[in-house]
């Protein structure tokens, strides 16, 4: 007797492929298309939230039932057909069974992402989960028992299982639920942060790569006001925490797992006493000692440095030292000590530029950016989809001014925007710009957006919209006097774009040059200016 038929393997090697796509990329759809056939409900390419508490993939719930049917009528077969199975119907079975499980506890599992404190009266630094925890484990437990223990091999490792699927919804929490938009960049950022969490290959991150993902360091870049906080914070959140089935509890609260610390605000002896603490006496005021944020980061902990081309060069050599070998001292002491966390970084800067220039240091870039995480701009959103407009809006009223005005301020700010400033206007300080507009016209009756506006004819909020204003000029009347060479144009391109962009890779790479060209070029036109 076999385990699977031919179309019951079909469906489960498909959900298994379905199991380990990025959900918000179009694979997803394609694999519910095959997995449900004609059965499937047609969506839009990119699967979104608009704000509002839960808005359901409408396949869900018809792949759910797909897959208890399925596997109702595969469950008598496990105590004859298991030990003859091949490795292919095994694998496309334990997939099946764990992601109906991640189905059927959808909601059990959304409520434990609720901080325990709010749950159980506990402190926010309490490790205790919610009391409903152990009932929800037996439950999860009793089921894998019942559908994959009768397999051949070494039994499953239940609580492993059920650390994954929390953390999973969890990702899914803070990445659908947060990170808003129906554009296609949006939707790229969400799976860009789903693969930070679970790589581009979840089967070998549940095996075993979600032991190592805390030496992998990320930097978030892109704009001010695009949510690098918030895309950082997504990550923390959304770690693998481990389940002891003993106490019934996660060895972490995942909402007291986020340590922010902004470098711009502070000077370097502090942002060092901060991270690395001292002894007493290490400096001036140091009466005891203190222990820093990488001493009590636990293993499942992240320090998000937010602002980090703001770091002095001193700052960024330890650092260095933290990310390459976990290994750090406090100020005033020579004895190592261990950090055990992970590192997540953020800037708005354009960190080639600043290495170029002798302020970052290439060796610390390239370790503290393992991975990277490029935020889009509100602009880049909405010339893909201007219909995004709406309900950002109505976000950022929920925000400002609560729920329940929220569509009405939504749509007066609407007619606000496209009365006085236009579709194409650059929202140059992006999601934080639009926020401010809507309280400003609510309060106020207007925006003011001529300091934004004024900065995009070649002020440092510009560095990505156009050429400077003398450079261009100049061209201009050069080309209109037919006075100009082709070399001489192709130089005076290479240097207005290497103003905007301001680093010789980054303009090389645009521009489809090598960056030594670039700097040569760059380099020789500054130069005869100036004789």
């Amino acid at each position: 007797m076999q385990l699977l038929q031919a179309a019951e393997f079909a469906v489960a090697d498909t959900v298994a492929r379905l199991l380990d796509c990025n959900p918000f990329l179009a694979e997803r759809v394609e694999l519910e298309r095959q997995a449900l056939g004609p059965a499937f409900v047609p969506t839009g390419p990119v699967w979104h939230s608009a704000g509002d508490a839960w808005i359901s993939n409408p396949n869900t719930p018809v792949l759910r039932e797909r897959l208890e049917s399925l596997v109702a009528a595969v469950h008598p077969r496990l105590a004859t057909a298991a030990a003859g199975a091949t490795s292919a119907e095994l694998d496309a079975w334990r997939s099946t069974v764990f992601y109906l499980l991640w189905l059927r506890y959808e909601d059990d599992l959304y409520d434990l992402i609720e901080p325990p404190a709010a749950a159980n009266g506990a402190g926010a630094d309490s490790r205790a989960a919610p009391p409903r925890a152990r009932t929800l484990y037996d439950r999860f437990a009793r089921d894998v028992a019942t559908l994959l223990a009768p397999l051949p091999g070494p039994p499953p490792d239940t609580p492993h299982l059920f650390a994954v699927a929390f953390q999973a919804r969890r990702a899914f929490h803070f990445t659908f639920r947060k990170i808003f938009g129906a554009s296609r960049p949006a939707a790229r950022l969400r799976a860009a942060v789903w693969n930070t969490l679970f790589t581009r290959e979840p089967a070998r991150y549940r095996r075993s790569r979600f032991r190592f993902m805390r030496d992998v360091s990320i930097l978030v870049t892109g704009e001010s006001g695009t949510g690098k906080e918030l895309v950082s914070r997504a990550i923390a959140l959304s770690q693998y925490i481990p389940f002891d089935p003993a106490s019934a509890a996660f060895a972490a609260n995942p909402e007291a797992c986020f340590h922010a610390l902004n470098a711009s605000t502070l000077g370097p002896s502090v942002i060092e006493a901060e991270l690395f603490g001292h002894s007493r006496g290490a400096f001036t005021g140091a009466e005891s000692e203190r222990a820093g944020w990488f001493e009590t980061c636990g293993p499942h902990d992240t320090i998000f440095l937010d602002e980090l081309g703001d770091l002095e060069a001193s700052v960024q050599v330890k650092l260095l030292r933290v990310i390459e070998n976990r290994t750090f001292q406090r100020m005033g002491e020579t004895t190592d000590r261990h950090f055990a966390g992970k590192i997540v970084a953020a800037t708005n800067r354009n960190l080639h530029h600043d290495i170029d220039a002798g302020r970052f240091r290439a060796d610390f870039y390239n370790r503290v950016r393992t991975v990277a995480v490029q935020t889009p701009t509100l602009r880049e959103q909405l010339a893909d989809c201007p219909d995004d407009l709406h309900n950002l809006l109505l976000i950022a009223a929920r925000r400002a001014f609560g729920p329940d005005e929220a569509p009405e301020i939504a749509a007066e700010v609407a007619a606000w925007i496209d009365e006085h400033l236009g579709q194409d206007y650059p929202w140059t300080g992006n999601m934080r710009e639009l926020e401010q507009c809507v309280r400003s016209v609510v309060v106020a009756g207007e925006h003011d957006a001529r300091r934004t506006s004024n900065a995009t004819a070649g002020g440092a909020g510009s560095a990505a919209i156009g050429p400077t204003s003398a450079a261009a000029g100049d061209l201009g009347a050069r080309m209109g006097d037919a006075t100009i060479t082709v070399d001489e144009l192709r130089d005076r391109y290479v240097e207005m774009t290497y103003a905007r962009l301001g680093s010789f890779h980054e303009t090389g790479q645009r521009l489809g040059v090598d960056w030594r060209t670039v700097k040569r070029i760059v380099g020789r036109t500054t130069h005869l200016r100036s004789h």
